[in-house]
């Protein structure tokens, strides 16, 4: 029953993602690249867990030695922010980003490719999520607030207040808005909305990004690089899955049972 059940699933992933699909499609599908690709994000994920049930939580005798001069000046004055309308207002950005993929149903021909495009986007949030939770507690970075004496210690004293760099919020914004926004270029490159959606994909992030400062949750730098994280998983992702007719100098990768090839055309 096992082995028949494996079969089943492995014949309708076939069929629906890695098979030949439309004929507008400009993605392809290859089971050494989607192994390089869930196999990255699933270890860098397993890795963030194992890395958190092993970090320590804040002792008061550590929170009483902290002092502000231990931060870089360009990332100390988020160290006095605490504003609890900026923290609802980033949650409202990063849970509405998640329909930004959705508007893709719009279109006819991403309406019709949707089961590939949603596993592009689901491999593109494993990832990302993967290497966000694993830096969070490979770094340990004590959040502006834990400085902060105004904040109660009891809230310092918690997993969450080691998970600083970097900010998640921001990474798993921008990859859905840059997903979006890629896949959107890829199947209409002569519509004349791209300029406007990649100025919205690139918005939403910054924003969301200035909120968790504003808030007290991240420093400068956690957004900056989680930003960067997330614009990157999101772009490249659906980049690296384009058929070779269709794919732009720029970056590829090849995938294989023994390992995997990451090369730059010029």
């Amino acid at each position: 029953m096992k082995r028949a059940s494996f079969i089943l699933v492995a014949f309708i992933f076939w069929a629906l993602v890695i098979g030949p699909g439309h004929a507008q499609s400009p993605y392809q599908f290859s089971f050494g690249k989607e192994a390089a690709f869930l196999g990255v994000g699933g270890a860098a994920l397993v890795s963030g867990v194992l890395l958190k049930d092993q970090t320590a939580l804040f002792t008061p005798g550590e929170l009483e030695r902290l002092d502000p001069i231990q931060v870089n000046a360009f990332d100390r004055g988020a160290i006095y922010n605490s504003s609890q309308s900026a923290r609802d207002a980033s949650d409202f950005f990063l849970n509405g980003s998640h329909l930004l993929p959705l508007f893709l149903l719009a279109g006819q021909p991403t309406r019709r490719d949707f089961g590939r495009i949603a596993f592009l986007w689901g491999e593109t949030l494993l990832v990302n999520g993967g290497l966000t939770m694993m830096s969070k507690y490979a770094f340990r970075r004590p959040r502006p607030y834990v400085y902060n004496m105004a904040i109660d210690a009891q809230e310092k004293q918690n997993v969450n207040a080691r998970t600083a760099f970097y900010s998640g919020h921001t990474s798993m914004t921008a990859a859905n808005a840059f997903f979006a926004a890629k896949v959107f270029s890829d199947y209409y490159p002569d519509s004349k909305w791209r300029p406007v959606v990649w100025a919205t994909a690139a918005t939403i992030p910054a924003i969301t990004g200035y909120l968790r400062v504003k808030a007290g949750r991240h420093y400068p730098t956690d957004v900056i690089a989680g930003y960067a994280a997330g614009a990157l998983a999101g772009y490249f992702v659906p980049h690296l899955h384009k058929r070779a007719g269709l794919r732009d100098k720029g970056v590829e990768l090849y995938g294989g049972v023994n390992g995997a090839l990451l090369r730059v055309v010029f």
